[in-house]
């Protein structure tokens, strides 16, 4: 009988336990007038889609005082390992372009063919060569400008939304013909997007 007892108080106690933690881990937001699920999800970092999936909404209509959860957010440390892959891709490049490059990485994130965290898509390895060139030549360990990590909010807030764009290439250097032969979906400055 002490066996049992004691067994249903460690069953409690893990329960109890185990429902605060997921209660402490959980943010919630009160809307406030004037407030978007856009303007919520970029204000958290987190993607506008999970934002009203976590929320069961179907349409934008928000309403003062009303409570969202809200999706656990990207990593700090992802979030400037993307920005200083955006920075050393696109420099040079229109903010849009920079936008679309956090974009694909976020992309291949959520794609069943390829790795599922940040950092393992962007130093993701294929046939001995890296997937993004400033990991090989090393221009992912510079800095990134503010405008990158402008770029990355960005590309968060709006994951999944878009075309779908899994691959960029720059067609003046681009010296692969299967990365030629995918379906392009946007050009933006000298960057064609492709999935």
């Amino acid at each position: 009988m002490r066996k049992l007892l004691a067994l249903a108080s460690v069953i409690v106690a893990a329960f109890c336990f185990s429902t605060t933690e997921v209660a402490a881990q959980t943010t919630v937001h009160h809307v406030r007038p004037g407030e978007t699920f856009w303007t919520i999800a970029k204000s958290y970092n987190v993607s506008l889609l999970e934002l009203q999936r976590i929320n069961q909404k179907q349409s934008d209509v928000l309403f003062v005082g009303e409570t969202l959860r809200i999706p656990q957010p990207i990593s700090q440390a992802d979030k400037d390992l993307l920005a200083r892959l955006v920075h050393a891709e696109a420099k040079g490049e229109p903010f849009a372009g920079k936008v679309a490059i956090a974009t694909v990485v976020l992309n291949r994130v959520d794609h069943p063919n390829f790795p599922n965290t940040i950092r393992q898509v962007i130093y993701e390895r294929s046939g001995g060569y890296y997937a993004f060139t400033p990991v090989q030549n090393g221009e992912i360990n510079k800095p990134a400008d503010r405008e990158a990590y402008r770029a990355v909010e960005e590309a968060i807030a709006f994951r999944g939304l878009g075309s779908g764009s899994l691959y960029f290439y720059n067609p003046k250097t681009a010296k692969s013909e299967w990365i030629r032969s995918r379906q392009v979906t946007v050009i933006i400055g000298n960057h064609v997007f492709a999935k």
